[in-house]
């Protein structure tokens, strides 16, 4: 599998930077380039260890009321202040953002190539006058940091897309690999709250429209038009990582039963199929969709139809990455107090 994740991961960099040289028909650019970062998130996703940090019911069920707060916040930002003192603030904030999710991003190709105590080795920074503040970072970070600030500072000066796309694919693939649902419940209960929650702020109101086409930031992947009117397409962040982080669950549960990625790819083949179904709408409508009332029936709908068919609906509900997490913490306590 490791030669399918590097082919993954060039033809991500490759198609990223592909507009560039060759004209690339805007359509298909957002189909590709979203599903190559949710798969090489998804593998990315794969650990030794299961995730310590777990999203609960509880946290599922309020995502989607904390996400319209901040984008009505947003709105209500840019239409009372200056357009320009917004978007300074959060390009600093962005860049600081960006360059730990770069380093991330990078980290694991490039520690490959340096010796092993910069990778082992925690180096520990405390303030002098704030002693509970401590910052732990190894060499091989410091290294992987160059790259990721090098770019930082050509977005925030020239604001290029390609600048922009670089770093809405980092935060999109530290997103997938970092965050976890816990189980498929928690999944479904936020897919469904956010399949509202786009489906309102899209179809209803202009807010969303509205943040996206005045927030110059890293939020939404640009991808080149030969359009005049409209030089660019738009794919927000979260038509990736949110759908992305399910289908991860999905390889992990794959990789849990020790099975070939069969729950894995029923669920990446529906975000593609709704993916592809929302191009076709907007293209049809010559409006702006709210992607996610297309990924989210497709995404579950594709994994419920799959597991049904196997009669595996009950393993699949009953998975639950922070159980596993606290068992695997009691068989190590188990063999402490054994020793």
């Amino acid at each position: 599998m490791k030669n399918i994740e590097r082919f993954a991961n060039l033809a991500l960099a490759g198609l990223t930077v592909a507009p560039l040289v060759v004209k690339v028909d805007p359509n298909v650019n957002v189909v590709l380039t979203a599903c190559l970062t949710v798969f090489v998130g998804c593998y990315r996703s794969v650990k030794p260890t299961p995730p310590s940090e777990t999203m609960s019911n509880e946290h599922a069920m309020r995502f989607p009321l904390v996400g319209s707060a901040m984008l009505l916040s947003l709105f209500l930002l840019f239409k009372f202040l200056s357009k320009d003192l917004v978007n300074a603030v959060l390009t600093c904030y962005f860049f600081v953002l960006g360059i730990a999710a770069l380093s991330a991003t990078l980290l694991p190709a490039i520690k490959r190539f340096l010796p092993k105590p910069w990778n082992d080795n925690v180096i520990t920074l405390r303030f002098p006058y704030f002693r509970s503040l401590e910052v732990e970072f190894t060499k091989s970070q410091i290294i992987a940091s160059i790259p990721g600030t090098f770019f930082c500072a050509w977005y925030a000066s020239k604001k290029h897309w390609l600048a922009n796309n670089i770093l809405g694919l980092a935060f999109s693939i530290q997103g997938i690999e970092m965050l976890s649902l816990g189980s498929f419940k928690t999944g479904a209960i936020l897919l469904a709250g956010l399949f509202v929650y786009d489906i309102f702020w899209v179809f209803f109101t202009p807010v969303m429209v509205s943040v996206a086409k005045s927030f110059d930031a890293p939020i939404k992947l640009l991808f080149p038009t030969s359009d005049a009117a409209r030089p660019f397409s738009m794919l927000g962040l979260g038509d990736i990582v949110i759908p992305g982080i399910f289908v991860a669950l999905a390889l992990r549960f794959d990789v849990s039963r020790a099975k070939e990625s069969q729950y894995f790819k029923s669920a990446f083949l529906g975000y593609t199929f709704g993916l592809v179904l929302t191009i076709i709408v907007m293209n049809w409508f010559q409006a702006a969709q709210p992607a996610l009332l297309y990924i989210v029936p497709g995404v579950i709908g594709f994994l419920a139809a799959h597991c049904i068919w196997n009669g595996e609906v009950i393993p699949l509900l009953a998975f639950d990455e922070s159980k596993l997490n606290s068992s695997e913490e009691t068989d190590a306590d188990s063999n402490k107090k054994a020793d």
